[in-house]
């Protein structure tokens, strides 16, 4: 590997402390993420999940590691049918659709493809053959066409969660099938249903369970032995404990070296979710803001954190990333000058000046330092990060003063190599784009409006407005242009005799320079975006029978 004496600790839900990663084979990770269960839109908990891991994944392969990165799709499964009756569409169709949909979200917020993205459909003839060696191996049993697992044959059910089967005591919480040995055995094999998909098996018609999906699917392209298993938190009970069991009773050699969870993301400090109607979609969120910033924002927090969404922290990310893509163009933009007038030989490259490589040398450090400790994305984003854009807008100012040439060469050579080490932290952050600077800033700035509720014309008739009120010393109208604007997202900026204008975080109205006694809105209250148009309703037994869900 290229760097082979990295200690990478990641944090193991299994021991509940950090770890140093050992690999199965050196070199190489191999590694299964549960993913969605399509019938929707997905939301912002789904964008933590996918983003969480997928920095995992470029850190690992920044690395040097081979990494085989598996994530499936749920498109058979009990919410899916119940939302494909309700609209009167093929439930494969449905979640083939929605599949599409979290795609192109991804996309959005550059997250890599994983190697591999098996569905359920895909692969029933796996399922049935783990299932039925399940049953073989004595663990589970069938009942009018229904499979279930028995937990009380698996001593160690409840190693990753805590949660024990006397714990799990009978009419508690939900009405009991009278059928199971347990309470708690889980569903592996559903019998047929009128208006519902299914497959032939040896037990008749039916479809998977949802915990057995992702011990056959990881098995298939993983095999039972493999590095990392990761999900949302809330799939430690059941799904990732039922998942060990499941695995175990087909083989006993199987082992997950490391279970990794990312934390909720919160709604006024209550767990977002389908169920509780709180929820926004990731289109809901970029329809408003950038996707980096929103990306920004998913990593400011650390993955294993409870993550409060927020507008203002929105609005911070959205700055942040305006400022970061704006410091590289304002170097692009002087060093194309200067390169392209400089028509001497290259041959003599001046060494960067100590500055610069102390800069270097502190960003480097810290990245790795930091990401190797369980990828502490928020030290990274407010550390040397930060104060290696400041060193390029410092040097940017000197190049402006006249300097010899020597001089000169030696600070442009300087700015291209801490410009080229800030874009190696950004692209493993995933905070680069394939599009140019100027597109993005451009894309930032048409979302400002967008949330200012102005069009680019109207600013730019407001500065005119403003700048004749200066000329005529009226500075009271200029004054409360200025402060009216930036109450919207919208900052001035006077550059020489002009005026330009950039996206900025709203603040509250000022009169006359000074803050009013009267409160005005939050930020949250004039620009929060409303939730998806859902009821709450009564909390459902999960999809397997065993009390509320744990996953949306």
């Amino acid at each position: 590997m290229a760097e082979e004496q990295v200690e990478f600790r990641i944090y193991n839900s299994m021991t509940q402390q950090k770890e140093i990663l050992k690999t199965k084979v050196p070199g190489k990770v191999s590694m299964y993420v549960c993913g969605i269960t399509a019938y929707d839109f997905s939301h912002l908990g789904h964008a933590r999940a996918a983003v969480s891991f997928d920095i995992l994944f470029r850190y690992l392969k920044h690395l040097g590691y081979e990494v085989t990165y598996v994530r499936n799709f749920t498109d058979v499964d009990d919410k899916i049918i119940k939302r494909a009756n309700e609209i009167g569409e093929d439930p494969l169709m449905l979640s083939n659709r929605f599949c599409d949909e979290y795609n192109v979200d991804m996309s959005d917020l550059q997250c890599e493809k994983p190697s591999k993205e098996p569905r359920v459909s895909d692969h029933i003839d796996q399922i049935k053959d783990m299932i039925t060696q399940i049953i073989n191996n004595d663990y589970a049993y069938e009942v009018d066409g229904d499979v279930f697992y028995a937990v009380e044959k698996f001593p160690s059910y409840g190693m990753l969660s805590g949660q024990r089967l006397e714990h799990n005591r009978a009419g508690e919480r939900v009405a009991v099938d009278s059928r199971k040995r347990h309470p708690a055995d889980f569903a592996l094999w559903k019998a047929a249903k009128p208006g519902e998909p299914s497959w032939d098996s040896p037990w008749g018609p039916g479809r998977p369970g949802w915990h057995i999906e992702c011990s056959a699917m990881s098995a298939c392209y993983l095999t039972h032995n493999f590095d990392i298993h990761g999900g949302g938190i809330d799939l430690i009970f059941p799904h990732h404990e039922n998942e060990i069991a499941q695995s175990w009773a087909a083989d006993k050699e199987s082992n997950i070296s490391y279970w990794m969870h990312n934390g909720h993301v919160t709604n006024n400090n209550e767990k977002m979710s389908k169920s509780l109607g709180n929820f926004f979609t990731i289109r809901q969120i970029t329809e408003r803001y950038h996707a980096l910033a929103l990306r920004y924002f998913l990593i400011s927090a650390h993955y294993r954190s409870p993550l409060n969404y927020s507008i203002l922290q929105l609005e911070s990310s959205s700055d942040a990333i305006y400022y970061i893509f704006q410091t590289l163009q304002d170097c692009k933009d002087a060093l194309s000058s200067i390169l392209q007038g400089d028509t001497e030989k290259k041959d003599n490259v001046p060494p960067v000046n100590e500055a610069a490589k102390e800069c270097i040398k502190k960003l480097n450090v810290e990245f790795q330092t930091k990401m190797s400790d369980d990828l502490q994305t928020p030290v990274v984003l407010t550390g040397a990060l930060q104060e290696a854009l400041k060193f390029v807008n410092s040097s940017l100012k000197l190049l402006k003063k006249k300097m010899q040439k020597k001089a000169q060469l030696q600070l442009v050579q300087s700015l291209l190599e801490v410009e080229k080490e800030v874009r190696k932290v950004l692209n493993v952050l995933g905070l680069l784009s394939s599009k140019s600077y100027a597109e993005v800033l451009q894309e930032l700035k048409d979302k400002a409006l967008k949330r200012a509720g102005l069009s680019e014309d109207e600013v730019l008739h407001q500065i005119e407005e403003r700048t004749q009120a200066r000329k005529n010393k009226d500075f009271p109208k200029s004054d409360k242009i200025r402060t009216d604007l930036t109450a919207k997202g919208i900052a001035l900026m006077d550059v020489g005799n002009e005026t330009i204008w950039r996206p900025c975080i709203p603040t509250e109205p000022l009169v006359a320079g000074v803050q009013t006694d009267q409160k005005a809105p939050t930020v949250e209250e004039k620009q929060s975006i409303p939730p998806v148009n859902q009821k709450v309703e009564e909390i459902p037994v999960d999809r397997e029978g065993n009390g509320p869900p744990t996953s949306s």
